[in-house]
Protein backbone atom coordinates (compact mmCIF):
# COMPACT_ATOMS: atom_id res chain seq x y z
CA UNK A 1 0.00 0.00 0.00
CA UNK A 2 1.43 3.32 -1.03
CA UNK A 3 1.64 5.99 1.67
CA UNK A 4 0.47 9.47 0.74
CA UNK A 5 3.21 12.04 0.66
CA UNK A 6 2.63 14.98 3.03
CA UNK A 7 1.44 18.12 1.27
CA UNK A 8 4.29 20.59 0.70
CA UNK A 9 4.24 23.64 2.93
CA UNK A 10 3.35 26.95 1.29
CA UNK A 11 6.10 29.52 0.78
CA UNK A 12 6.88 31.61 3.87
CA UNK A 13 5.23 34.98 4.24
CA UNK A 14 8.15 37.40 4.43
CA UNK A 15 6.00 40.53 4.61
CA UNK A 16 6.59 42.25 7.95
CA UNK A 17 2.90 43.17 8.11
CA UNK A 18 2.03 39.49 8.50
CA UNK A 19 3.96 39.31 11.77
CA UNK A 20 3.41 42.86 12.99
CA UNK A 21 -0.08 44.22 12.17
CA UNK A 22 1.03 47.75 12.99
CA UNK A 23 3.15 47.72 9.82
CA UNK A 24 0.06 47.38 7.65
CA UNK A 25 -1.68 50.10 9.65
CA UNK A 26 1.27 52.46 9.19
CA UNK A 27 1.34 51.75 5.45
CA UNK A 28 -2.38 52.53 5.21
CA UNK A 29 -1.98 55.79 7.16
CA UNK A 30 0.89 56.82 4.90
CA UNK A 31 -1.09 56.00 1.76
CA UNK A 32 -3.97 58.12 3.08
CA UNK A 33 -1.54 60.89 4.10
CA UNK A 34 -3.16 60.71 7.54
CA UNK A 35 -0.50 62.20 9.77
CA UNK A 36 -2.47 62.11 13.08
CA UNK A 37 -3.19 58.39 12.61
CA UNK A 38 0.40 57.66 11.60
CA UNK A 39 1.83 59.49 14.56
CA UNK A 40 -0.56 57.82 17.01
CA UNK A 41 0.44 54.40 15.68
CA UNK A 42 4.19 54.92 15.76
CA UNK A 43 4.46 56.96 18.94
CA UNK A 44 2.30 54.39 20.72
CA UNK A 45 5.09 51.79 20.53
CA UNK A 46 8.11 51.18 22.74
CA UNK A 47 11.49 52.43 21.40
CA UNK A 48 12.21 49.16 19.54
CA UNK A 49 8.79 49.18 17.93
CA UNK A 50 9.06 52.84 17.04
CA UNK A 51 12.41 52.29 15.31
CA UNK A 52 11.05 49.20 13.57
CA UNK A 53 8.04 51.08 12.20
CA UNK A 54 10.14 54.08 11.14
CA UNK A 55 12.30 51.68 9.13
CA UNK A 56 9.33 49.93 7.55
CA UNK A 57 7.54 53.19 6.75
CA UNK A 58 10.71 54.54 5.20
CA UNK A 59 10.49 51.83 2.53
CA UNK A 60 7.37 53.45 1.04
CA UNK A 61 7.90 55.29 -2.23
CA UNK A 62 6.75 58.79 -3.20
CA UNK A 63 6.37 60.06 0.35
CA UNK A 64 9.23 62.59 0.48
CA UNK A 65 7.04 65.58 -0.43
CA UNK A 66 4.40 64.60 2.12
CA UNK A 67 6.96 64.21 4.90
CA UNK A 68 8.70 67.47 4.01
CA UNK A 69 5.35 69.27 4.20
CA UNK A 70 4.68 67.76 7.63
CA UNK A 71 8.14 68.72 8.85
CA UNK A 72 7.79 72.24 7.48
CA UNK A 73 4.62 72.67 9.52
CA UNK A 74 6.08 70.91 12.58
CA UNK A 75 9.87 71.50 12.59
CA UNK A 76 10.17 70.10 16.12
CA UNK A 77 8.38 66.84 15.26
CA UNK A 78 10.88 64.04 15.90
CA UNK A 79 8.81 61.44 14.08
CA UNK A 80 8.47 63.49 10.89
CA UNK A 81 12.23 64.01 10.79
CA UNK A 82 13.08 60.40 11.58
CA UNK A 83 10.68 59.16 8.91
CA UNK A 84 12.03 61.53 6.27
CA UNK A 85 15.59 60.52 7.11
CA UNK A 86 14.65 56.85 6.97
CA UNK A 87 12.91 57.31 3.61
CA UNK A 88 15.88 59.14 2.05
CA UNK A 89 18.35 56.53 3.29
CA UNK A 90 16.32 53.64 1.91
CA UNK A 91 15.67 55.39 -1.41
CA UNK A 92 19.41 55.99 -1.70
CA UNK A 93 20.23 52.40 -0.83
CA UNK A 94 17.87 51.14 -3.53
CA UNK A 95 19.82 53.22 -6.05
CA UNK A 96 23.14 51.91 -4.74
CA UNK A 97 21.87 48.28 -4.69
CA UNK A 98 23.15 45.57 -2.37
CA UNK A 99 26.14 44.68 -4.55
CA UNK A 100 29.70 45.07 -3.31
CA UNK A 101 31.26 48.46 -4.07
CA UNK A 102 33.21 47.27 -7.12
CA UNK A 103 29.92 46.46 -8.86
CA UNK A 104 28.28 49.86 -8.21
CA UNK A 105 28.62 52.58 -10.85
CA UNK A 106 29.95 56.08 -10.21
CA UNK A 107 26.52 57.55 -11.02
CA UNK A 108 24.83 55.19 -8.56
CA UNK A 109 27.27 56.22 -5.85
CA UNK A 110 26.69 59.92 -6.60
CA UNK A 111 22.92 59.59 -6.23
CA UNK A 112 23.31 57.33 -3.20
CA UNK A 113 25.49 59.84 -1.37
CA UNK A 114 23.21 62.73 -2.35
CA UNK A 115 20.27 60.99 -0.68
CA UNK A 116 22.34 60.18 2.40
CA UNK A 117 23.64 63.72 2.76
CA UNK A 118 20.08 65.06 2.62
CA UNK A 119 19.04 62.50 5.22
CA UNK A 120 21.95 63.54 7.42
CA UNK A 121 20.87 67.18 7.41
CA UNK A 122 17.41 66.21 8.62
CA UNK A 123 18.57 63.68 11.21
CA UNK A 124 21.21 65.95 12.73
CA UNK A 125 18.43 68.40 13.54
CA UNK A 126 16.22 65.66 15.02
CA UNK A 127 18.92 64.31 17.34
CA UNK A 128 19.93 67.84 18.38
CA UNK A 129 16.35 68.62 19.39
CA UNK A 130 15.61 65.11 20.71
CA UNK A 131 18.86 63.48 21.90
CA UNK A 132 16.94 60.47 23.26
CA UNK A 133 15.23 59.60 19.96
CA UNK A 134 16.29 56.02 19.28
CA UNK A 135 14.78 55.87 15.79
CA UNK A 136 16.69 58.93 14.55
CA UNK A 137 20.00 57.79 16.07
CA UNK A 138 19.55 54.34 14.52
CA UNK A 139 19.13 55.95 11.10
CA UNK A 140 22.25 58.03 11.71
CA UNK A 141 24.27 54.89 12.49
CA UNK A 142 23.18 53.40 9.17
CA UNK A 143 23.92 56.70 7.46
CA UNK A 144 27.44 56.80 8.89
CA UNK A 145 28.11 53.47 7.20
CA UNK A 146 26.76 54.60 3.84
CA UNK A 147 28.66 57.90 3.95
CA UNK A 148 31.82 56.04 4.99
CA UNK A 149 32.36 58.23 8.04
CA UNK A 150 34.39 55.52 9.75
CA UNK A 151 34.23 53.14 12.69
CA UNK A 152 34.81 55.77 15.37
CA UNK A 153 31.99 58.05 14.21
CA UNK A 154 29.55 55.16 13.88
CA UNK A 155 30.43 54.03 17.42
CA UNK A 156 30.09 57.60 18.71
CA UNK A 157 26.56 57.75 17.35
CA UNK A 158 25.70 54.42 18.92
CA UNK A 159 27.10 55.53 22.28
CA UNK A 160 24.93 58.65 22.18
CA UNK A 161 21.86 56.44 21.67
CA UNK A 162 22.97 53.91 24.28
CA UNK A 163 23.02 56.60 26.97
CA UNK A 164 19.23 56.52 26.77
CA UNK A 165 18.57 53.04 25.31
CA UNK A 166 21.44 50.68 26.27
CA UNK A 167 20.06 47.53 24.61
CA UNK A 168 18.52 48.94 21.42
CA UNK A 169 18.80 45.97 19.07
CA UNK A 170 18.08 47.77 15.76
CA UNK A 171 20.96 50.16 16.41
CA UNK A 172 23.23 47.33 17.51
CA UNK A 173 22.44 45.36 14.36
CA UNK A 174 23.28 48.37 12.20
CA UNK A 175 26.57 48.99 14.00
CA UNK A 176 27.48 45.31 13.71
CA UNK A 177 27.38 45.68 9.92
CA UNK A 178 29.78 48.62 10.21
CA UNK A 179 32.24 46.46 12.13
CA UNK A 180 32.30 43.70 9.49
CA UNK A 181 35.22 43.63 7.01
CA UNK A 182 32.94 44.49 4.06
CA UNK A 183 32.53 47.92 5.67
CA UNK A 184 36.23 48.27 6.59
CA UNK A 185 35.94 46.56 9.97
CA UNK A 186 37.47 43.33 11.24
CA UNK A 187 36.00 40.01 12.34
CA UNK A 188 37.59 40.52 15.74
CA UNK A 189 35.75 43.79 16.23
CA UNK A 190 32.46 42.42 14.88
CA UNK A 191 32.52 39.40 17.18
CA UNK A 192 33.65 41.49 20.12
CA UNK A 193 30.79 43.95 19.71
CA UNK A 194 28.23 41.16 19.28
CA UNK A 195 29.38 39.47 22.49
CA UNK A 196 29.38 42.83 24.29
CA UNK A 197 25.72 43.37 23.38
CA UNK A 198 24.69 39.81 24.22
CA UNK A 199 26.39 39.76 27.62
CA UNK A 200 24.99 43.14 28.67
CA UNK A 201 21.38 42.37 27.71
CA UNK A 202 18.87 41.00 30.22
CA UNK A 203 18.32 37.20 30.22
CA UNK A 204 15.82 36.19 27.55
CA UNK A 205 16.37 39.36 25.51
CA UNK A 206 16.88 38.88 21.75
CA UNK A 207 20.24 40.69 21.56
CA UNK A 208 22.34 37.51 21.57
CA UNK A 209 21.19 36.94 17.99
CA UNK A 210 23.99 39.34 17.06
CA UNK A 211 26.56 36.70 18.05
CA UNK A 212 24.97 34.31 15.57
CA UNK A 213 24.65 36.94 12.88
CA UNK A 214 28.36 37.80 13.18
CA UNK A 215 29.30 34.14 12.81
CA UNK A 216 26.99 33.76 9.80
CA UNK A 217 28.49 36.87 8.22
CA UNK A 218 31.96 35.35 8.50
CA UNK A 219 30.83 31.88 7.45
CA UNK A 220 28.92 33.08 4.38
CA UNK A 221 31.84 35.27 3.38
CA UNK A 222 33.36 32.03 2.03
CA UNK A 223 30.72 32.14 -0.78
CA UNK A 224 30.32 28.38 -0.38
CA UNK A 225 27.70 26.72 1.82
CA UNK A 226 29.90 23.70 2.47
CA UNK A 227 32.72 25.89 3.75
CA UNK A 228 30.22 28.00 5.68
CA UNK A 229 28.85 24.91 7.39
CA UNK A 230 32.35 23.67 8.23
CA UNK A 231 33.23 27.07 9.69
CA UNK A 232 30.19 27.05 11.98
CA UNK A 233 30.86 23.50 13.15
CA UNK A 234 34.15 24.53 14.70
CA UNK A 235 33.99 23.84 18.44
CA UNK A 236 34.38 27.48 19.51
CA UNK A 237 31.80 28.81 17.06
CA UNK A 238 29.28 26.07 17.84
CA UNK A 239 29.68 26.78 21.56
CA UNK A 240 29.05 30.51 21.05
CA UNK A 241 25.92 29.83 18.97
CA UNK A 242 24.56 27.49 21.65
CA UNK A 243 25.37 30.00 24.35
CA UNK A 244 23.56 32.72 22.36
CA UNK A 245 20.51 30.48 22.05
CA UNK A 246 20.56 29.83 25.82
CA UNK A 247 20.57 33.59 26.38
CA UNK A 248 17.70 34.26 23.95
CA UNK A 249 15.46 31.87 21.98
CA UNK A 250 16.03 28.92 24.35
CA UNK A 251 15.58 31.05 27.46
CA UNK A 252 12.17 30.77 29.19
CA UNK A 253 12.01 34.56 29.31
CA UNK A 254 12.22 35.00 25.53
CA UNK A 255 9.17 36.70 24.03
CA UNK A 256 8.02 37.15 20.45
CA UNK A 257 8.36 40.94 20.50
CA UNK A 258 9.45 43.35 17.80
CA UNK A 259 11.84 41.66 15.37
CA UNK A 260 11.22 38.16 16.72
CA UNK A 261 10.79 36.59 13.27
CA UNK A 262 14.20 37.90 12.21
CA UNK A 263 15.76 36.56 15.42
CA UNK A 264 14.35 33.07 14.98
CA UNK A 265 15.18 33.07 11.25
CA UNK A 266 18.85 33.78 11.98
CA UNK A 267 19.02 30.96 14.51
CA UNK A 268 17.15 28.60 12.16
CA UNK A 269 19.68 29.16 9.39
CA UNK A 270 22.61 28.70 11.78
CA UNK A 271 21.23 25.44 13.17
CA UNK A 272 20.65 24.13 9.64
CA UNK A 273 24.24 24.89 8.67
CA UNK A 274 25.37 23.25 11.91
CA UNK A 275 23.29 20.22 10.79
CA UNK A 276 21.39 20.44 14.08
CA UNK A 277 18.06 19.89 12.38
CA UNK A 278 15.80 19.35 15.43
CA UNK A 279 16.95 22.72 16.81
CA UNK A 280 16.39 24.34 13.40
CA UNK A 281 12.95 22.74 13.06
CA UNK A 282 12.02 24.10 16.48
CA UNK A 283 12.71 27.65 15.31
CA UNK A 284 10.89 27.18 12.00
CA UNK A 285 7.89 25.70 13.83
CA UNK A 286 7.81 28.68 16.18
CA UNK A 287 7.51 30.96 13.14
CA UNK A 288 4.61 29.01 11.64
CA UNK A 289 3.81 30.44 8.18
CA UNK A 290 6.05 33.46 8.74
CA UNK A 291 9.64 34.07 7.72
CA UNK A 292 12.28 36.76 7.42
CA UNK A 293 14.85 37.36 4.73
CA UNK A 294 17.48 37.48 7.50
CA UNK A 295 20.64 36.01 5.98
CA UNK A 296 18.80 33.91 3.40
CA UNK A 297 19.10 36.68 0.83
CA UNK A 298 22.88 36.24 0.93
CA UNK A 299 22.62 32.88 -0.81
CA UNK A 300 19.87 33.45 -3.37
CA UNK A 301 16.18 34.25 -3.51
CA UNK A 302 15.30 34.62 0.20
CA UNK A 303 11.85 33.02 0.05
CA UNK A 304 13.11 30.01 -1.91
CA UNK A 305 16.17 29.58 0.31
CA UNK A 306 14.09 29.91 3.48
CA UNK A 307 11.69 27.26 2.19
CA UNK A 308 14.51 24.94 1.19
CA UNK A 309 16.18 25.19 4.60
CA UNK A 310 12.82 24.77 6.36
CA UNK A 311 11.90 21.69 4.34
CA UNK A 312 15.25 20.12 5.12
CA UNK A 313 14.98 20.93 8.82
CA UNK A 314 11.53 19.36 9.02
CA UNK A 315 12.58 16.29 7.03
CA UNK A 316 15.63 15.66 9.19
CA UNK A 317 14.47 17.17 12.46
CA UNK A 318 11.20 15.34 12.93
CA UNK A 319 8.82 18.31 12.64
CA UNK A 320 5.96 18.86 10.20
Amino acid sequence: MLLAMPAPLPPPDLDAAAAYPQVGQVRAALAARDWPALRALVDGQDPHGRTFLVGEAGEAEDIEEFLRDVLAQRPDDALAGALLGSHLIRAGWRIRSSYRAQHVSREQFAQFHDHLRRAEQVLIDVTARHPDDAAAWTQRITNARGLELGQAEARRRYDQLAKHHPHHLPAQASLLQQFCPKWSGTWERAHGFARECADAAPPGAPNAVLVVEAHLEEALDHDNLGKASAHLRGAHVRHEIHQAAQQSVWHPGFRNGWGWVWVRSVFAMAFCLLEEYPAAAQQFAAMGPLGDEAMFGYIGDPAKQFQKFRDKAYAKGGQS
